[in-house]
């Protein structure tokens, strides 16, 4: 069987070390270079020929940012997975990375020690780079560790039985990949969206209010850290802050914001299943839910209550997501109305909400 290639990049010696030998226990996985700056690194890249990098953020000669640059010039489609300090400073950076074309960011555990490390790296960084992987192990050989290699086909649609009702709201739940795929949807509401706008994205703290500023700053709609007691208004959106779940309750005829540190699901807090069975329970049919790009399945149960309502659904396609879990989870059991590529959900939003804007 064929194992992914992977290649740390770390100017710390010790974690490179432990970084490359927990990778290299594991069966289906090979370290095939190690580099300790951007520099040496973008040298060893056509030599090695990894399936993904692993690359840290701040590193002598040429940081990581700099190497994201160079590396994308050669390989635009490369897996990478960008290393982080839980601090301001590392999520502003993280985020930077990211929209020059990171895949995904990995958080590196701050005083946790070696065996706090070891964790994270089971638990979180090796099914990332399975999952990012299986479409390479595709092309060389069986497709061992695709998550979903044994489910059948999705259905292209969920045929409603009435005709769907207006919403009333307009919830988006995404994971890895998901701030690109959301400025490209937010690229298409303009700043009388009618509706307001929950978002849940997987990640940590520091990290949501950082999205939530720069996509302020670059679209037409307000996007905010979601705070307790807050009304929704239309025109406005809200992102689930990273370590709390968000939902809604309806009093009388006016929706608020509430918070809560419930246990995570789907080894996730915030969750996008917390934020939809609320929606369900609140809008019922008068809701629309986009599920974009992520890992795993949040938002498959969510989406069921939301089927249940009434509610309208669409999710991104396998072809255009970096990771085609949580919304290939809802298209596999045949919760979605439409299953589209990236580029046209803004547009389908559009014509589900204001259809007499939506050009022609």
């Amino acid at each position: 069987m064929p194992k992914i290639r992977v290649m740390v990049v770390d100017d710390a010696v010790v974690f490179r070390r432990l970084v490359s030998e927990e990778l290299s226990n594991d069966p289906g996985l090979e370290v095939v270079g190690t580099a300790a700056n951007g520099r040496i690194a973008l040298a060893r890249l056509p030599q090695v020929s990894p399936d993904i990098v692993i690359l840290d953020i701040e590193m002598p000669e040429l940081d990581g940012l700099a190497t994201l640059k160079e590396l994308r010039k050669t390989y635009p489609r490369l897996p990478v997975i960008m290393f982080s300090a839980l601090t301001e400073r590392g999520a502003a950076a993280t985020l930077d990375a990211l929209a020059l074309g990171a895949t995904d960011y990995f958080t590196k555990p701050a005083n946790a020690g070696p065996e706090g490390t070891l964790e994270v790296i089971r638990e979180q960084l090796i099914p990332e780079v399975k999952a990012l992987c299986a479409g390479k192990l595709d092309e060389r050989g069986p497709k061992q560790f695709a998550p979903s290699a044994a489910e059948p086909a999705p259905p292209t649609v969920r045929r409603a039985p009435v005709p769907p009702s207006p919403p009333h709201v307009l919830a988006i739940g995404t994971s890895t990949g998901g701030p690109n795929a959301l400025a490209d949807v937010f690229r298409r509401i303009p700043a009388d969206f009618p509706l307001p706008i929950l978002i849940v994205q997987h990640m940590p703290p520091m990290f949501t209010k950082l999205l939530a500023e720069r996509m302020t700053a670059e679209f037409s709609v307000r996007v905010e850290e979601a705070s307790s007691g807050k009304l929704l208004q239309p025109g406005r959106a809200w992102i689930a802050p990273g370590d709390h779940h968000m939902t809604v309750v309806r009093k009388q005829k006016q929706v608020h914001l509430q918070l809560n540190q419930d246990p995570p699901e789907n080894s996730c807090r915030p969750a996008v299943d917390v934020l939809l069975r609320s929606i369900a329970k609140a809008y019922g049919a008068n809701s629309l839910t986009v599920i974009l790009t992520g890992m795993g399945q949040d938002g498959r149960r969510g989406c069921e209550a939301l089927r249940d309502a009434g509610g309208q659904i669409i999710v991104q396609d396998e072809a255009t997501s970096v990771v085609w879990g949580m919304p290939g989870a809802v298209a596999r059991a045949g919760l979605a109305d439409r299953v589209l590529p990236l580029s046209l959900i803004g547009d389908e939003v559009l014509r589900r909400v204001q259809p007499d804007n939506v050009p022609k």
